[in-house]
């Protein structure tokens, strides 16, 4: 089954229409120093300067989400929040079409690979109330996910944070014993190593008219842009495990760059025995992306 949305982002995206940027700023006043006017007088920043785009995330998570202070050190990936936010609203969707367990009274979320910057926790706990596990390999990105969570009172009591020590493990380790989700997600690794990662940051840079030297707006270490296989290896290993949480979660679910991955994903969750998969495919401006997800 495919949900198509045909407005760009879902309904209850808060970023549906232009930004404010008059309330962003009088929520962030750093925003201010970045603003400019596009060619047709409109304020805006420059998305190709990484500090402006740090600035903006910071005024939307403020005024939008009441984080007040999101300190991602450089370097780490600086998501663009509207299309973040679509995963998660979608996300609620699916879960309000299925039956809730009568004995777990607040939703629980896993986020697989949840980063230093911890986005989709500060959106989905601020929008459904609903508690989060980060799970992330890097001890870098764990001590600044923890810095974001300390500087923002009563994140503590919504999420968490688990070191993965097996950089080939998804859910061992993380999932414990007695432990049940509603689901999980994540935005995998899209490439399949460092120089393929480089390449694509030198094509992006060359689209933003940049040298290759030039800092990218969007950041992004090593273990968040790629791994062994890419996406699609990253995502099988996924489905693989899965198998052995089927009773501990209640949807697995993983966004899906490339299309063309679909098919072979599609056979090997066959070859898992799930019980049900659903594709959700989501729009933003012109470029579409999708998520899976599977039940047992």
């Amino acid at each position: 089954m495919t949900v198509r949305q045909q407005s760009p982002l879902h309904p209850r995206n808060r970023h549906r229409e232009r930004y404010d940027m008059a309330a962003l700023c009088q929520a962030h006043p750093p925003l201010g120093a970045f603003i400019i006017h596009s060619p047709a007088g409109d304020e805006t920043v420059n998305f190709s300067d990484p500090q402006a785009v740090l600035a903006l995330n910071q005024a939307l998570l403020k005024y939008h989400y009441a984080i007040q202070s999101w300190p991602l050190p450089a370097g780490f990936l600086c998501p663009p929040v509207p299309g973040r936010a679509d995963y998660i609203h979608f996300l609620a969707d699916l879960l309000a079409q299925q039956p809730r367990r009568q004995s777990v009274h607040e939703t629980s979320i896993l986020d697989v690979g949840c980063g230093a910057n911890l986005i989709y926790p500060l959106i989905g706990q601020h929008e459904y109330g609903w508690r989060f596990t980060g799970s992330e390999v890097s001890e870098p990105a764990i001590k600044a996910a923890n810095a974001i969570i300390a500087a923002n009172p009563g994140l503590n009591r919504k999420i968490r944070l688990r070191r993965q020590k097996n950089p080939q493990a998804i859910f061992q380790g993380i999932i414990h014993k007695g432990e049940y989700y509603h689901a999980t997600l994540c935005n995998p690794p899209f490439h399949a190593s460092a120089e393929m990662a480089q390449a694509g940051s030198q094509r992006k840079q060359r689209n933003l008219g940049l040298g290759v030297n030039a800092p990218l707006n969007f950041g992004g270490q090593a273990q968040e842009l790629w791994c062994e296989g890419g996406e699609s290896g990253f995502i099988t290993r996924m489905i693989d495990e899965s198998v052995s949480f089927a009773r501990q979660c209640g949807w697995f679910t993983t966004l899906v760059s490339r299309k063309e991955n679909l098919p072979a994903l599609y056979a090997r969750l066959r070859q898992a025995g799930v019980q049900e998969v659903k594709t959700v495919t989501m729009a933003q401006g012109q470029k579409q992306s999708r998520f899976i997800a599977w039940r047992f």
